[in-house]
């Protein structure tokens, strides 16, 4: 084995960014190409204003961050694509029939009353193994079921899966971010029986392929626009649920912590080797999501730095010259809040005024909210740490896993305030870092289908492990 070179395509609910990395046995040496803001849109739809993400536009800053990487290093062996999970375009010949909707759009309670009416919730579970989340594929799915959009559709693409057909015209469905739609059985193939129940179009779902399959070169046309050396790099399905790429990259002995996997969204659990589909997890609300290699990421979603940086807009729109580094080391200063609220809170899943929502989640409690920006950061930030510390417990409680640490990754790994108040709550050492996990596992999965390198999860951990850097807080 040698080294060599390959790109991650990550694409978060925030940004977007493409990075390269040289990957060899003893070699993991990480570089960006491209990072770009990813911005929904608003278009009116008759009698409201719909949210959608700007699929096209990403694509677009897709193509230009691949062509830095062309001229970086045109001999570069494969592409792989991730990103958020759950939205998805559709298509007709193959073409887009419309700008995916935003996972955030109010039109999803629609779908969950027509789901729930036709397949009693518990029965979901059961079969699907996935936690309740009110904008999962199946409930967005069902509302173009009865506006009669997927009627002329016959391609269903999640998000990665659409922007890696754009590279290669070869449709496909990765298996990591399949089991978050909710229609998969448990051996991870389509459900068939929930398709059909639901109304949609069974044609229309792309086959399902495995983290590590390679997809195919890239389109003559953009062959000749990125100027690759002969016939260009392969993409390759990685765990193109950006978490499932995020977990490949947690330095962690599996058997013994719990992750974090920390961005807009606090993904909270455990790696198992099979599934748990209990009266106690659906109680608690969690979810069995595929990973890599057949592992089961069993975890629970908390509203994660979504609090963070929408608080933040509301200010500056507020006229407010206010960034979240200043404000996280004036919260530092702060003392403890002796009250912290709800960070799982539905109210708080929209966008809008995040400030204005937590005090009045204070106030109908007849409690009174931060008045400075600094104060609601630190009250956020403890809210945050202490929905952490209490999804780690249930998640060892629920798994048998004996949780002796406690794995932050992701943009979290980067808020010491938020990493040491996780460890003080959870009365366990917080190991913080990879930031860039997601792009890490991405191209972990790339370099060993390229033959870069070999082995298991626990191989490609310790060479994260021995290559990156981990910053530690223990619980005082």
């Amino acid at each position: 084995m040698t080294t060599g070179t390959v790109a991650a395509v990550d694409l978060g609910a925030t940004s977007g960014r493409v990075m390269y990395a040289r990957v060899g046995a003893d070699t993991l040496e990480l570089s960006e190409a491209a990072r770009f803001p990813n911005t929904p849109v608003r278009l009116w739809e008759g009698d409201r204003a719909a949210l959608h993400w700007d699929v096209t536009g990403l694509y677009a800053s897709v193509l230009d961050g691949l062509a830095a990487v062309s001229r970086t290093d045109p001999a570069m062996r494969s592409i792989g694509v991730d990103s958020w999970a759950v939205d998805y375009g559709l298509l007709r010949s193959g073409r887009l029939l419309g700008e995916p909707y935003h996972y955030r759009d109010e039109r999803t309670a629609r779908g969950v009353e027509l789901v729930h009416a036709a397949v009693d919730p518990a029965e979901l579970y059961r079969e699907g193994g996935l936690q309740f989340l009110p904008f999962n594929s199946l409930y967005q799915l069902a509302v173009d079921a009865a506006d009669g959009t997927s009627a002329s559709a016959d391609g269903f693409l999640l998000i990665p899966d659409l922007i890696a057909y754009w590279l290669t015209g070869a449709a496909h469905a990765e298996r990591t971010n399949a089991s978050t739609t909710g229609l998969l059985t448990a051996e991870g193939a389509w459900n068939d029986r929930l398709i059909d129940r639901l109304g949609l179009p069974r044609s229309a779902f792309a086959p399902l392929v495995d983290a590590g399959t390679p997809i195919g070169g890239l389109l003559p046309a953009l062959a000749h626009d990125l100027p690759f050396a002969g016939t260009g790099p392969t993409v390759t399905a990685v765990g193109s649920h950006d978490t499932a790429s995020a977990v490949v990259a947690v330095p962690m002995d599996a058997s013994r912590a719990a992750y974090i996997s920390c961005g807009t969204w606090g993904l909270v659990g455990v790696e198992l080797e099979r599934r748990i589909v209990s009266d106690e997890g659906l109680a608690a609300n969690f979810t069995n999501e595929g990973g890599v290699d057949g592992r089961i990421r069993y975890l629970h979603n908390v509203m994660g730095l979504w609090l963070l940086s929408e608080s933040i807009r509301e200010w500056q729109r507020r006229g407010l010259h206010v960034d979240l580094a200043g404000l996280l080391a004036e919260a530092a200063e702060l003392p403890r809040p002796a009250e912290v609220f709800d960070a799982e809170d539905p109210r708080f899943l929209a966008p809008g005024d995040m400030p204005g929502r937590i005090a009045d989640w204070f106030d109908e409690r007849g409690m009174r909210a931060p008045a400075s920006p600094a104060g609601m950061v630190r009250v956020i930030v403890e809210s945050l740490a202490a929905a952490f510390a209490e999804t780690v417990g249930t998640a060892a409680s629920l798994s048998g896993v004996p949780v002796e640490a406690v794995h932050i990754v992701g943009g979290g790994a980067r808020n010491a305030l938020l990493c040491q108040a996780t460890a003080d709550r959870a009365g366990l050492p917080v190991l913080a870092g990879p930031v860039e996990a997601t792009a890490i596992g991405n191209v972990l999965v790339q370099a060993r289908a390229a033959g870069l390198l070999s082995g298991d999860l626990e191989t490609l951990r310790a060479l994260v492990a021995r290559t990156t850097q981990i910053v530690r807080y223990d619980p005082r």
